[in-house]
């Protein structure tokens, strides 16, 4: 008598393969020495400012393009105006800056490069834009959390008050909710493995773009303690 045939192995969802195919990286990231000596309150608040100067651009470039890929098959799914950041940015460095903060702003090299990438891919890869998009908010969510409480220890920000709304995010109730219903939009994203594998590519340039902006900032606020 024949033995029953296994069951098939199932496939990885793509949350979990994106997830671990750019750890490294992701990894790398976090632990820039910038990060990490902010994240170690060694730096000066200017540096905070800086960083969150940097933020605006890339946002601005991941929210000028959702507009127009709200009705995508692809991208579409994962533009919720709950996630926006860039109003809330800009509160931040009215906070920090005053009212004329926008004068003199300029992006870093490196930051202008990520912004640029963002909207290419905005403008012509739907799924190379989700790419960015699940590296930028789902990061906010989790990780900004920490740099959040960090800044209100360091330099005195009420707690989810201005210069740290940009980690408040008032329209999620649920942040591991939220997550959970993201990944699954990633595990049912309409596009073959190949494409699959292009999109956890560029998953891992984000991660390398935000690291090349965190090298950057690193060069120019070293640590004072």
């Amino acid at each position: 008598m024949d033995s029953p045939a296994a069951p098939a192995a199932q496939p990885t969802p793509f949350s979990v393969l994106i997830r671990t195919a750019s750890h490294a990286q992701h990894t790398e990231a976090e632990n820039s020495s910038f990060m990490s000596d902010m994240l170690g309150g060694r730096l000066g608040v200017a540096a905070y400012r800086r960083y969150t100067e940097q933020l605006w651009f890339v946002y601005r470039a991941l929210e000028s393009g959702s507009e127009a890929l709200a009705a995508d098959p692809v991208a579409g799914p994962f533009i919720r105006p709950e996630l926006a950041r860039r109003a809330e940015l800009e509160r931040d460095l009215a906070h920090l800056g005053g009212p004329e903060w926008r004068t003199g702003l300029a992006p870093l090299p490196a930051t202008a490069a990520y912004a640029a990438r963002i909207e290419e891919c905005a403008r012509t890869w739907p799924a190379g834009y989700v790419a960015h998009h699940y590296t930028r908010y789902l990061g906010d969510l989790s990780g900004g959390q920490v740099i959040r409480g960090t800044a209100e220890r360091t330099w005195g920000f009420a707690r989810k008050g201005d210069g740290v709304r940009f980690y408040v995010f008032e329209g999620i109730g649920n942040p591991a909710a939220f997550k959970r219903e993201y990944r699954e939009l990633l595990d049912a994203l309409p596009v073959d493995d190949l494409e699959k594998q292009r999109v956890v590519d560029e998953c891992r340039r984000a991660f390398a773009l935000n690291t090349a902006v965190f090298a950057e900032l690193g060069r120019l606020f070293p640590r004072t303690a």
